[in-house]
């Protein structure tokens, strides 16, 4: 069976502990998923056939050992996980950015997992699936968008009932242009929260451009 892949490029790790690493990136056509606040919607259909050899094949053109791989959703396609697998096998370190709807249990545990939970005005917190949450380890990261007070509210609450600091980093990120970056980090340190706010680092560099 072969994959679905929208593209493959080069660039710095925008997100998460490994923010401003040199990384390849590895995106997956296909999300079940329609945030509102979706920045990657061309990722959800079209893309090109591929085989696990002639990705290996391409990211072994970069010089990086950072590989990132996303989408859309990437588990949305059966054959990521033996991509995963055969990325790790050829001795790269590998992130998997999911959006916390789809199992991420059968996720070679060599993966480093960067997992979403949907806030309310994300329009699909009905799609997070909570079990995930006991798959996860401190090699992977939990990350919320908050894009209204309300969503951090709820963020908040999640975060204190279900003790997220104790099982992984967790990382709170303003939706782009529907809440001011100030602001989440003035509620943040109000609360005093156990988290760490995120700014995409690709988008201060580059905006949203297609492969950056």
């Amino acid at each position: 069976m072969a994959l679905r892949l929208t593209e493959i490029f080069y660039s710095l790790q925008g997100e998460a502990s490994r923010v401003g690493l040199p990384t390849v990136f590895v995106r997956l056509t296909g999300c079940p998923l329609r945030c509102t606040w979706c920045d990657t919607t061309y990722s959800f259909t079209g893309g090109e056939p591929a085989t696990i050899a002639s990705v290996l094949a391409e990211v072994g053109k970069y010089p990086a050992r950072q590989v990132c791989v996303t989408g859309g959703e990437p588990l949305s396609q059966k054959e990521c996980l033996p991509l995963l697998t055969a990325l790790c096998d050829a001795g790269y370190d590998v992130s998997l950015e999911t959006s916390g709807a789809i199992d991420v249990s059968e996720v070679d545990p060599r993966v480093s997992r960067i997992m979403d939970l949907k806030a309310p005005d994300s329009g699909e917190s009905a799609k997070n699936l909570w079990a995930n949450l006991d798959a996860l380890t401190q090699r992977d990261e939990l990350k919320i968008i908050i894009a209204s007070r309300g969503d951090y509210e709820w963020a908040r609450n999640i975060l204190r009932e279900r003790q997220l600091d104790r099982i992984c980093p967790v990382l709170f990120s303003p939706a782009g242009g529907l809440i001011e970056p100030q602001s989440l980090a003035g509620w943040i340190l109000e609360d005093g929260l156990p988290v760490r706010f995120q700014l995409q680092l690709h988008k201060l560099l580059w905006g949203n451009m297609k492969g950056k």
